[in-house]
């Protein structure tokens, strides 16, 4: 395999949960009530599969890779790194549909399709949701999350509303609270940038985006199954090239993001997709640095890839 094509998918720090800063609460104070049911999501974590979202039991999800390894008579045959998305998914309205075709034939051309990734854009949402390895850090006022790839930063105003006019950005514009036990997180507001596409196949997304996303912790037995479910769509890794690996010995809770995405310029609909993330092993000990580099050359035979560039500061 040429190295341009090699993806060096690094998973992240087996380490004990953090605690909720500041959630801590005084035995018999009024805040018990509000606080109680709120699990402690902080902590790395790590997807370990690779590059697509996992479909929901029911209902329209998410594209599909075409040269997936683990389903259908042919299991175990293709190249995980060829992203051939199913353009006849029903979600995807006709002028989408064409686009995912595009990238498709692009990659069985022997020609990688560009994506942010290998560009060095930033991913946006819910394209981010691919990375392997995700720490999140709760306070009361906000929700902070972390990516492994290219040190990707989310800020979630927590309780709070979407301004009026909100300007794009690339992870958009991020609000939460709670429902019982489970993390709310919607998002509007993502920028579309020369790369704008919501995941490994190309499919791309307006300005109307709109992302709810919905974290709960799972037991041991059924985060294994659910990682398992997801396998059928994805590839596992059992090693990663930094030597990243899911820890044996953890049998604490799994957590899972489930989300919905619309699009009216895109999608016929709302679908949805899971992503299961577990306690990761390194040998390391630490989070690692994965960095893409900024260099125009060498990414595709004979072309530059759009790296981002600006002749003056956005800030």
């Amino acid at each position: 395999m040429h190295w341009q094509r090699k993806f060096f998918f690094l998973m992240i720090v087996a380490t004990a949960p953090m605690p909720v800063y500041g959630q801590a609460v005084t035995p018999g104070s009024p805040a018990d009530s509000n606080t109680a049911s709120i699990p402690n999501f902080s902590g790395m974590w790590a997807h370990v599969s690779c590059c697509g979202f996992e479909p929901p039991l029911s209902g329209p999800g998410p594209v599909v890779n075409k040269s997936r390894l683990h389903t259908g008579p042919q299991a175990g045959a293709g190249d995980p790194y060829q992203f051939v998305g199913d353009y006849t998914n029903p979600i995807l309205k006709p002028q989408a549909a064409q686009v995912v075709k595009a990238f498709g034939e692009s990659e069985l051309s022997g020609t990688p399709a560009p994506t942010p990734s290998n560009h060095c854009w930033p991913g946006g949402v819910p394209f981010v949701f691919w990375n392997i390895g995700m720490q999140m850090i709760q306070q009361p006022h906000q929700i902070t999350i972390l990516y492994s790839q290219d040190h990707g930063v989310r800020h979630v105003r927590m309780n709070a509303s979407h301004p009026t006019r909100v300007t794009p950005s690339w992870y958009g514009d991020s609000v939460g609270y709670y429902e019982g036990d489970t993390l709310v997180i919607d998002t509007v507001g993502i920028k579309v940038g020369p790369l704008a596409m919501v995941d490994w196949y190309g499919t791309p997304h307006t300005e109307a985006l709109h992302v709810m996303e919905r974290y709960r912790m799972l037991d041991y037995d059924t985060a294994v199954e659910a990682e398992k479910r997801g396998e059928r769509e994805t590839f596992r890794l059992e090693v990663s090239d930094a030597g990243f690996s899911r820890d044996p010995d953890y049998k604490g809770k799994g957590l899972q993001l489930q989300f919905t995405v619309e699009d009216e310029g895109v999608f016929t609909g709302p679908w949805s997709a899971t992503m299961t993330y577990r306690r990761p092993l390194s040998p390391l000990g630490q989070w690692p640095e994965m960095v893409c580099a900024d260099n125009q050359n060498g990414y595709f035979y004979g072309n530059k890839a759009a790296t981002p560039m600006a002749d003056k500061p956005d800030f």
